[in-house]
């Protein structure tokens, strides 16, 4: 009989300790609560005590949480449609708020970060959505931090992944992009031009003053043309020269042309020069 009654004890008491433990892993809090109220202190990682059938234990996650925000279709400050997703990341700070304040923190997290993403594009140019992500990554994380912190809830950062564009506005940037690196090209040819000229400038005046250096420049441009072993060599004339050899060279005088014999056995009159002044019979 009394073996008996320690067997139920011993069976009462293991269902009462299986009961009332739980088990708290590190990276979780846990919240009593007793009789629907939640008790104020939290239970640590390691083995909870509860209270049989008036305790029920809820386990907050304190770890970072990775949500990605679907892609948002919206329409830019400049009139542009846009297709944009990006990726959130926060924690829970305070567990009683987050299990009392709001029925589930992931999904109203998630909302809250797709409005706040479509509001981000209506005020954003195209531009800023390209080149100046850190700056609209500031104002996202604050629009979705100021409604979670009552949720006691922190975001730790905000991150826009992708801007998907039109194949139309890729086309039109692309040809942008291509007319601006040609107009740069033609810039730094231009600049090339004229620093090129100012030296040959400086050149031509050193060589005015300085014939003989004419005549060096000259002599090595030679050396450098035979040294490609070329079977044919280029040498510059002097153009003075030229004119003056036209100029020294004398003209050979124009043929005289002979009379021609008229049909009546007279010789007929040479062609008269237009300049010629005709004789009166």
């Amino acid at each position: 009989m009394v073996v008996e009654i320690l067997s139920a004890v011993a069976v009462a008491g293991g269902a009462w300790l299986a009961a009332s433990l739980r088990v708290v892993k590190q990276y979780e809090r846990g919240l009593v609560f007793r009789f629907g109220r939640v008790r104020p202190a939290l239970r640590e990682p390691g083995l909870a005590l509860l209270v049989p059938f008036a305790d029920r234990l809820q386990k907050v996650n304190m770890q970072i949480v990775t949500m990605p925000i679907p892609a948002q279709d919206g329409i830019t400050r400049d009139n542009v449609t846009v297709r944009v997703d990006a990726v959130v990341y926060f924690k829970v700070i305070d567990p009683v708020l987050a299990a009392v304040n709001v029925q589930d923190y992931r999904s109203a997290v998630g909302q809250v970060a797709q409005t706040s993403l479509r509001s981000i594009i209506g005020k954003s140019d195209l531009d800023d959505l390209l080149s100046n992500r850190e700056r609209l990554n500031e104002g996202l994380e604050l629009m979705i931090d100021s409604p979670a912190l009552d949720w006691g809830i922190h975001i730790d950062r905000v991150e826009i992944k992708d801007v998907a564009l039109p194949e139309s506005m890729k086309r039109s940037m692309s040809r942008q992009a291509e007319a601006e690196r040609e107009r740069r090209a033609r810039v730094i040819s231009a600049d090339g031009e004229l620093q090129a000229s100012y030296k040959l400038s400086q050149a031509a005046a050193t060589m005015a003053d300085t014939p003989a250096a004419l005549q060096l420049r000259l002599l090595e441009t030679v050396v450098q043309v035979s040294a490609e072993k070329n079977s044919t060599l280029v040498l510059p004339f002097p153009v003075e020269l030229l004119r003056f050899l036209d100029a020294n060279t004398p003209k050979p005088k124009a043929p005289e042309t002979p009379e021609a014999p008229a049909a009546n056995g007279q010789v007929a009159p040479a062609p008269r020069e237009p300049g010629d002044v005709g004789q009166v019979s």
